[in-house]
């Protein structure tokens, strides 16, 4: 079952901003709940994005449980790739980035469906926007409340091959740099011109000066895109530098931005942070819940820690301490037409999502 919808799903194309795609996920994802699921459309974080789904049972429990994913995903329509099974591996677009992972979750809502004296609200809420978004994550608040929170990104497993879930996220960032110069004829008249290329190059170098991965903050400031000019022989008038930025804390960037001038060497710069996304540490919170969780499941579940962005840190920052992520299957090649998940870990990871569901629900 959960491969056949895994299957369904990916054979939708729906990149972040694709309306129609998203649509036709959420109709899907729909099908997929228990009958007796109720099902709302919340507006999306990012304007202009279909709406969010949410879909929710009714318990006679006193536990609140939030499960996590999205469905949009980063390869565009023209390098779609539906999904092929060779041997242990199903290939295809957004595979286990991450409707490996929402499959596994919606699996979850059947299973849990008939068991409603384990909870009192059990809520799953997927998005449409998670890849590309610039705008805050509006659902934190709507969800404080719930005792915890199952993320499904991708999974993963130990070097000893246990089965491990993430409990540390850094925080994140992306830094956009506008440089607004004058043109000149780079051959007659360089004096003239005041090169924007030049300025952010220049910053570029600033940024990545402060590029401290030992450091106490684990800050790592990697400038990424630089755009600038358009013609060989103009000396460019603006331009765009953009540049990740990763931290144990959303405040190590501080230093970071304030050390961004506003002009150099005639060039007017204009910097701002567009995408800034909170950590996650829910190490202490979460402990008693792994190792309960393996004692059920009858082997190790590890805490472990992953750089990526997830909107699981968005809820954490809630107010929901109690939140785990990286529940999905394992694969790899996120972000890429060959993007993939193994046959047999999506019923190796349902079996852990399950464990972790039980315990935090008192089963």
């Amino acid at each position: 079952m959960i491969e056949r919808e895994l299957e369904a799903l990916v054979a939708v194309s729906s990149p972040s901003g694709d309306r129609e795609g998203a649509e036709e996920c959420v109709a899907l994802a729909k099908a997929f709940l228990p009958p007796e699921a109720e099902v709302e459309r919340l507006p999306c974080s990012t304007p202009e994005h279909a709406d969010d789904m949410v879909g929710r049972l009714a318990g006679t429990g006193s536990r609140r449980l939030l499960l996590l994913g999205h469905l949009d995903t980063v390869v565009h329509h023209d390098a779609h790739r539906p999904l092929e099974r060779a041997a242990d591996r199903l290939t295809g677009s957004g595979a286990v980035d991450m409707k490996g992972g929402v499959a596994l979750s919606l699996a979850l809502m059947r299973e849990l469906a008939e068991r409603p004296d384990l909870y009192a609200e059990l809520a799953v809420l997927l998005v449409n926007d998670e890849e590309w978004r610039t705008a805050p994550f509006i659902h934190a608040t709507r969800f404080a409340e719930f005792d915890a929170c199952l993320c499904f990104e991708g999974g993963e497993r130990t070097p000893q091959g246990d089965e491990a879930v993430i409990v540390k996220r850094k925080a994140a960032a992306t830094l956009r740099v506008g440089a607004y110069g004058r043109s000149s004829h780079s051959g007659s008249a360089p004096e003239l011109g005041r090169s924007a290329l030049l300025a952010l190059a220049a910053t570029a170098q600033l940024v990545a000066s402060h590029n401290d991965p030992a450091g106490p903050d684990r800050l790592t400031a990697v400038p990424t895109i630089l755009r600038s000019g358009d013609a060989f022989n103009v000396v460019p008038a603006d331009g765009e530098l953009l540049c990740d930025l990763r931290a144990d804390r959303l405040e190590a960037f501080d230093p970071v931005f304030a050390a961004l001038p506003s002009e150099h060497d005639e060039v007017r710069l204009e910097s701002e942070l567009v995408r800034a996304w909170p950590g996650l540490d829910s190490r202490e919170a979460t402990a008693h819940v792994l190792a309960d969780a393996s004692e059920r499941l009858g082997r190790p579940i590890v805490g472990s820690e992953r750089g990526g962005a997830s909107d699981a840190s968005h809820i954490a920052a809630g107010g929901v301490a109690c939140t785990i992520d990286g529940l999905g299957p394992l694969g790899g090649g996120a972000h890429t037409p060959d993007e993939w998940v193994g046959l047999e870990s999506l019923e190796a990871r349902y079996e852990v999502a399950r464990a972790i569901a039980e315990v935090l629900l008192g089963a």
